[in-house]
């Protein structure tokens, strides 16, 4: 690592949005091109950097800075060049030389203590020497705030962010309470103020640090999946995360509620301890599926006639639980369809939306995921988007916000008689809340989903809890049809949620079992079917056939298989672009997924002549895509997603992305692929369930290949143990219905 010091001289090239910067610096040795990420920069300004020299193909020898620190001036010339920079609006550099030779060392002071004095320099007026004193009295504040908080080992990028949050009053935050950093800053987590803590000298068993550890762990376990925490289960994480024993839990509890950051509410066994936000989302969500829930007195005789005419046109014949299903969502606001692959759920959906289309209603159709979306459109003929677009991402989160992030909501409703939902399993609590704030009375809503599938990625459990609360019509499909009965993949679906043994003769055209013990064993097989069996027999390029499996970690575990299909499937080449970030490596054509909701990402979506045709924003957890480009100079990697969507990423938020040759079968929900490959070895009996491996297999569209023990797939058939989430939104309906 290279240190040097000097002046901003000019800056060549700079993004705003992320801080990258291109800039020339003047020291001892002339002129050099630094490029990093500075979330302030100002021409004249005196830094420290430390990096790495690199020589660019273009454009020469450079220094890739990795940390700056802004130091005070030192002499006149300093001063003169910082005022005569650009910095200082309306200051250039003649303007500048005068203020300095008639000051000398005095000048910073006078600017600071006596700013009516620079009046006496020809060409500054009163005014003007009032706009330079406030100019530099800005400046300054940053930048002994950013060397404050340096000392802590925040990075200057966060630095930024947390001066701009609080201005002067950083300090206090600082010595008082640095825990509240981590409630108000988006990047600034409970274990970082905790560091901070540690490093200023507040003690492991300060109140503020136990009130923050125990709202920390609450946050934690809404990641998991949970609304709520029983008190005790809190009071034992919490206190494993600080390393204390926490007395007298009722007291911080009760500061928290009085802060309104929690609610506390008597569960059956033990007081449950919701974040705030979580309680009236569940609570809303109730209320307002109970107001959409109302019936109407359309003859079921009639609507029967209709669907009869329906059936002979279209050539569809319905069975008698798919008639109910139609009848049921013309007469209810709230209508709840649920069925296994092969069960009919499609045709259904389509004979809907011919009885909506006869009466003349607009129809919305959507879907959690792009994918589930684009299977939507395919199967419906009807155009189907994601419950984001449908309900216009306004680029903020769910729950910041009036506006709930989404610029459809109570205030501007979804123009729509019908909306019907599909894949409802995904559904989390917070976007069933933005939907539900975006459906007017008297809009008929239906959903769609398979209950046996695994619980979405956010937190909630939507559609068991609604199914559970009885307060809902419900109609369940569970005939397969004859086409339906053909397939393998379908069959053993249904027998794997009914607890069956399935049989692995390898008989089957679409279901395979390669029976392999050792790890190593089975990642040749799996690279041997991807490049060379499966592509041509489900007519599928190697990059659409997918390999789930069920853990992050271990020897068949998404991180070390994807390392190792990367090398094979996207080897190095001199022509492909590289970037390492942590443990991570990208490559021009590497398959990826975003890992996080992100409603800021733009997407646009150009010609090959590089016009834009649409843009947009927000890219989601699994959406998955291609790295088009790695651009060293700028910093960024383009990737492409779905319907050619194209999102440029700055290297510092590359945290959002992963390789995705291999994903959790969590990550899969939703999605449907030509093949799915799953390598199979024991691990945790909680994880290894029967709702785990039906929704691996119900991702299959030809062809499921199984590679492992057979022993451990069979018990996985038997082992009906789920991790239960800590949700109440069945209880909260229940209690409207009554």
């Amino acid at each position: 690592m290279e240190e040097i010091k000097g002046y901003v001289e000019h800056i060549v090239f700079r993004n705003e949005d992320n801080g990258y910067t291109v800039f020339n610096l003047n020291n001892e040795d002339g002129d050099l091109t630094c490029v990093g990420t500075f979330p302030y920069i100002g021409e004249g300004e005196l830094l420290k950097l430390t990096g790495e020299y690199m020589l660019h193909s273009l454009y020469g020898m450079q220094l890739q800075v990795k940390t700056s620190e802004v130091c005070e001036m030192e002499d006149l010339i300093s001063i003169e060049r910082y005022l005569g920079s650009g910095a200082i609006k309306g200051l250039g550099a003649a303007l500048a030389g005068r203020i300095v030779r008639k000051f000398k060392e005095d000048t910073f002071r006078i600017i600071e203590e006596e700013p009516e004095r620079l009046a006496e320099v020809k060409g500054i007026s009163e005014r003007k020497a009032r706009e330079i004193a406030q100019q530099v009295e800005e400046k300054k504040d940053m930048r002994q705030a950013m060397i404050y908080l340096q000392k802590y080992g925040i990075s200057t990028s966060l630095a930024a962010k947390i001066y701009q949050y609080y201005g002067n009053r950083i300090y206090r935050v600082m010595e008082e309470n640095p825990y509240q950093m981590a409630d108000d800053i988006s990047g600034v987590g409970f274990k970082t103020a905790d560091e901070i803590a540690r490093k200023i000298g507040i003690h492991t068993d300060s109140d503020y640090r136990i009130r923050s550890g125990i709202f920390y762990t609450l946050l934690q376990s809404v990641a998991e999946g949970h609304v709520y925490l029983p008190e005790q289960v809190l009071l034992r994480r919490a206190g494993d995360l600080l390393e204390v024993e926490i007395q007298h839990i009722e007291k911080y509890l009760m500061d928290l509620a009085m802060e309104r950051k929690i609610v506390l509410k008597e569960g059956e066994n033990d007081r449950r301890v919701y974040p705030s936000n979580y309680y009236y989302m569940e609570l809303n969500t109730a209320k307002m599926l109970h107001d959409l829930n109302i019936s109407s007195d359309i003859s079921e005789a009639a609507v029967l006639r209709r669907l009869q005419a329906i059936e002979k046109n279209m050539d569809m014949p319905l069975d008698e639980r798919q008639r109910t299903a139609v009848v049921e969502a013309v007469r209810r606001g709230v209508f709840i369809l649920t069925g296994g692959p092969g069960t009919g759920k499609t045709t259904t959906i389509n004979a809907m939306i011919r009885y909506f289309e006869s009466e003349g209603l607009d129809i919305c159709l959507a879907a959690p995921t792009g994918r589930a979306a684009k299977r939507m459109t395919e199967t419906t003929g009807c155009e189907a988007q994601t419950i984001h677009r449908l309900l216009e991402v306004a680029g903020a989160p769910e729950e910041d916000g009036p506006s709930g992030g989404f610029q459809r909501n109570e205030e501007n409703p979804l123009e729509a008689d019908v909306i019907i939902i599909d894949e409802m399993s995904m559904v989390d609590l917070p976007l069933m809340h933005a939907l539900l704030r975006a459906v007017s009375v008297g809009t008929r809503l239906v959903l769609v989903g398979d209950a046996n599938q695994l619980p979405s990625v956010g937190p909630g459990s939507v559609l068991k809890d609604m199914l559970a609360s009885h307060c809902f019509s419900v109609v369940m499909l569970t005939k397969i049809f004859r086409q339906a009965q053909e397939s393998d993949i379908v069959v053993n679906a249904h027998k794997i949620n009914r607890g069956e043994a399935v049989i692995l003769d390898n008989k089957s055209r679409d279901f395979f079992f390669l029976k392999r013990q050792d790890a190593n064993t089975i990642i040749s097989v799996l690279l041997t079917l991807i490049q060379k069996k499966l592509p041509g027999y489900v007519q599928a390029e190697p990059y659409d056939i997918q390999v789930l499996t069920p853990m992050r970690k271990g020897l068949l575990g998404v991180e070390r298989l994807n390392h190792i299909l990367q090398e094979y499937l996207n080897p190095p080449a001199p022509s492909k672009a590289e970037k390492e970030y942590g443990e991570k490596k990208f490559r021009t054509g590497d398959k990826v997924m975003q890992i996080k909701n992100n409603y800021q990402l733009e997407w646009e979506i150009t010609t090959r002549y590089g016009m834009t045709i649409d843009k947009g924003v927000g890219i989601f957890n699994g959406d998955m895509g291609i790295v088009k480009e790695i651009n060293s100079y700028e910093e960024t990697m383009s990737v492409e997603y779905d319907e050619h969507r194209v999102v440029t990423y700055p290297f510092e938020m590359l945290d959002e992305l992963e390789l995705a040759y291999a994903i959790t079968i969590h990550k899969s929900q939703g999605s449907e692929y030509p093949a799915v490959v799953m390598p199979l070895l024991s691990g945790p009996r909680q994880l290894y369930n029967r709702n785990l491996l039906y929704t691996a297999v119900t991702r299959a569209k030809k062809c499921v290949t199984i590679v492992g023990s057979e022993t451990v797939f069979q018990d996985m058939i038997q082992n009906i143990s789920e991790q239960n989430r800590n949700t109440s939104l069945s209880e909260r309906i229940r209690e409207f219905c009554q």
